[in-house]
């Protein structure tokens, strides 16, 4: 009979704790991957995934209820060629999609593009006046 020192035991052989770490190595060594390959293959985004905003100038009314009802304060209302319009500030966007909820003409709609990540803060807001200023080079 042997005698045991917490986890020593003595006259007796302790069965390795390294075989099971080594059997599960060798299980999964030789598995499909479970992570996917994401910037090499486009993810799949499930419907009603809530993306970018995009904002349709012609349907906008200019009634402000998107900015008063954004909880992040992320949409500013600013006059462009005599009319209020939305600004959205999306480094502060929580992307709820309240303002697209409130929008009595449904001029803001969500989107699957989810690639936001930039080192310039400027370029995560969209600004009504270049889609203004597009759409009346368009029509001229």
């Amino acid at each position: 009979m042997g005698v045991s020192f917490g986890d020593v035991t003595m006259g007796k052989k302790k069965k390795s704790s390294i075989s099971p770490m080594v059997k599960a190595l060798l299980s999964n060594l030789f598995k499909k991957p479970a992570t996917c390959q994401y910037p090499f293959v486009k993810a799949e985004v499930p419907e009603g995934f809530r993306g970018k905003q995009v904002y349709d100038i012609n349907l906008c009314i200019s009634c402000g209820l998107c900015s008063r009802d954004c909880p992040a304060s992320a949409i500013e209302m600013v006059e462009i060629n005599g009319k209020r319009r939305p600004l959205f500030h999306l480094d502060q966007c929580i992307f709820c999609y309240q303002c697209a909820e409130s929008c009595p003409r449904n001029a803001i709609q969500s989107t699957k593009i989810f690639e936001l990540a930039t080192t310039d803060k400027s370029s995560l807001v969209i600004k009504p006046e270049e889609k203004a200023q597009k759409e009346n080079g368009e029509q001229q």
